[in-house]
C-alpha cells in the first residue's frame, strides 16, 4: 500500500505543477468488489478493491485536494449499473468542485459518458425533485444517495440547457464541470482506441495518461504529463521493486539486463521481483525504452506479449491488430461512424483458417464501405509471416463481423457475473475457443459478415 500511495503521490506532483487544481473534488469512476476471507483470516479481494478501502487512500486523496464526490456506499455497491448511475449523479451535484475526471482506464470514462448520453434527462428530474430514481434499488446505495439529494431546479435547468446546446455531444465534459482541469486515467495499449472518443467528449480539455502498473504491483510513474497521450513515457521507480528485462531481438531468447542496462531504441519483457513476493515474474508487457530520466529508464508500453494471432508462420501482436483497426477505421470517417470496440478470433473451423475481427459500431455503414473497412484490415497486417501466407492462400481471406449494438455490454456483464472487477476489465482483444461463452456472445450477435478480396489475383 506504500508503495501506491508514494506513486500517486509522485505522479501527482508532476501533474500538478503543470495543471495546477484548487481545492475541491474528483468525479472519479471507480468500483469495489467483494472482499473475502482467507483461511488464515486476512481480507482478500482485487488490487483497487483493497486499495479503495483503505484509510490512506483517502487520506492522500484528500491531500491531494482530490477527494472522490460519490459516498462509499456508491463506490463499493455490487451492482455496477447503479453505482454507475449514482456516479453520474453525484458528479452533477458538485459539478461546480469537480476538479478532475477520472478512472482506472479510459475506456471506463467513455462508457460512463455514453450512458450519460441514455440517462441525461432522468438524471435531471433526479435533481429537479430531489428524488432518485426506481433503478437505484439497492438500500445502502438509495440510502446514501437520498441524503444528498434535495430539490434543486436551477441546478437541473442547468444541466439541461447545456445538454440541449450540444452538438453531437461535443465538449459534454467541460460543459457539464467548467472547473475540471483534465482527465485522467491509463490511456496507452488497448485504451488507444477510445481516445478519439475522449476527446470528442474533452473538447480541449487535457487527457493525461495514468502510471503504469499491474495487478502484481507498480513499475514506473507518468512524470511528463504535457506530452500528448500517444506518446506517453513511464519513469521507473527503482525503490518499489527490483526490475528486469528480457531483450525482444529476432525471437533469440536473450538473457534479462537490469535497469541500469538497458538501450534506447530496444524493445523488452518486463521481469519483476517486488515487496508482495513475487520473484522475477514475467509480467507479460512489451516496453520499449525512450530515454532515461536522470538514470533511470523511460518506458512506452507496447502491448501484451502473450496476444498472438497465428495460425502458420504468422505472428500479430495486440499492437498490430489495433493498428490494423485504427487503420480501417478511418474509411468510416466519411459516414461519421467510429468502432464502439473490437475484438478478434482465429477461425481454425474453415481450411485454411482465417483471422475473424469483430467491430461493434456507432451506426449502420454502408455495404461498399465496409468491404473496403475489410479489406483494409487484412492489407493492414504487414507481419512477413501473414502477408506471404496470405499470398500463396496458407491463411484464409480474414472475416469482417459486424455486431449488434449492445455487444460488448454483454462481455462486459458475462465478466462481471464471474466476479471480475469493473476497475481491472479490459475487453479481450483475441478470443481463443478456451473462451466459449465470449466467442459464443460474439458469433451470436453477428450481424453482417465481409470477407476480404485483398489478396485476390
Amino acid at each position: 500500500m506504500e508503495n501506491t500511495m508514494q506513486i500517486y503521490q509522485t505522479s501527482f506532483a508532476f501533474r500538478n505543477r503543470e495543471f495546477p487544481i484548487g481545492n475541491g473534488k474528483a468525479l472519479q469512476f471507480i468500483y469495489g468488489s467483494k472482499q473475502f476471507q482467507t483461511k488464515g483470516g486476512l481480507a482478500a479481494g482485487t488490487a483497487t478493491t483493497n486499495v479503495y478501502r483503505c484509510s490512506k487512500f483517502k487520506e492522500t486523496m484528500k491531500a491531494m485536494q482530490t477527494p472522490c464526490c460519490s459516498p462509499d456506499e456508491v463506490i463499493f455497491g455490487l451492482e455496477f449499473h447503479q453505482s454507475l448511475y449514482c456516479h453520474l449523479l453525484c458528479g452533477l451535484l458538485f459539478s461546480d468542485e469537480v476538479q478532475l475526471v477520472s478512472s482506472t482506464f479510459a475506456h471506463s470514462i467513455v462508457q460512463a459518458f455514453r450512458t450519460f448520453e441514455l440517462l441525461w434527462e432522468e438524471l435531471c428530474a433526479d435533481i429537479r425533485d430531489g428524488s432518485l430514481s426506481s433503478r437505484i434499488t439497492v438500500p445502502s446505495i438509495r440510502a446514501a444517495m437520498l441524503k444528498l439529494l434535495k430539490p434543486n431546479p436551477e441546478l437541473a435547468d442547468s444541466v439541461y440547457r447545456k445538454c440541449s446546446g450540444l452538438s453531437n455531444w461535443y465538449g459534454l465534459i467541460p460543459a457539464l464541470f467548467p472547473n475540471a482541469k483534465y482527465i485522467y486515467g491509463v490511456m496507452t495499449g488497448s485504451m488507444e482506441l477510445y481516445l478519439n472518443k475522449l476527446r470528442h467528449y474533452a473538447a480541449d480539455l487535457p487527457l493525461l495518461s495514468a502510471d503504469y502498473g499491474a495487478s502484481e504491483g507498480w513499475i514506473a510513474a507518468n512524470v511528463n504529463p504535457k506530452v500528448p497521450t500517444e506518446m506517453t513515457t513511464y519513469v521507473v521507480l527503482p525503490n518499489i521493486g527490483y526490475f528486469e528485462f528480457i531483450p525482444l531481438r529476432d525471437g533469440i531468447d536473450f538473457k534479462p539486463v537490469g535497469l541500469t542496462e538497458v538501450k534506447i531504441g530496444e524493445e523488452y519483457e518486463v521481469v519483476v521481483t517486488n515487496f508482495a513476493g513475487l520473484y522475477r515474474y514475467r509480467l507479460g508487457d512489451v516496453v520499449k525504452v525512450m530515454g532515461f530520466h536522470n538514470s533511470t529508464p523511460e518506458l512506452k508500453f507496447l502491448c501484451r506479449s502473450n496476444l498472438l494471432l497465428t495460425i502458420n508462420i504468422d505472428k500479430n501482436t495486440e499492437k498490430d491488430l489495433q493498428i490494423s483497426v485504427e487503420e480501417a477505421a478511418k474509411l468510416l470517417a466519411a459516414e461519421k461512424l467510429e468502432v464502439v470496440d473490437f475484438s478478434s478470433h482465429v477461425d481454425l473451423s474453415t481450411d485454411p483458417g482465417h483471422y475473424v475481427i469483430f467491430w461493434e459500431l456507432s451506426g449502420e455503414a454502408s455495404q461498399e464501405v465496409l468491404s473496403e473497412c475489410c479489406n483494409c484490415l487484412d492489407k493492414s497486417f504487414v507481419d512477413a509471416g501473414y502477408m506471404s501466407s496470405r499470398k500463396v492462400n496458407v491463411i484464409g481471406p480474414l472475416e469482417l463481423r459486424i455486431l449488434r449494438k449492445g455487444t460488448f455490454h454483454k462481455v462486459l456483464n458475462h465478466y462481471l457475473a464471474q466476479g471480475s472487477a469493473v476497475n481491472q476489465f479490459k475487453t479481450p482483444r483475441c478470443v481463443g475457443v478456451n473462451n466459449s461463452k465470449v466467442l459464443q456472445i460474439l458469433c451470436g450477435s453477428a450481424v453482417r459478415s465481409f470477407t476480404s478480396t485483398a489478396y485476390d489475383k
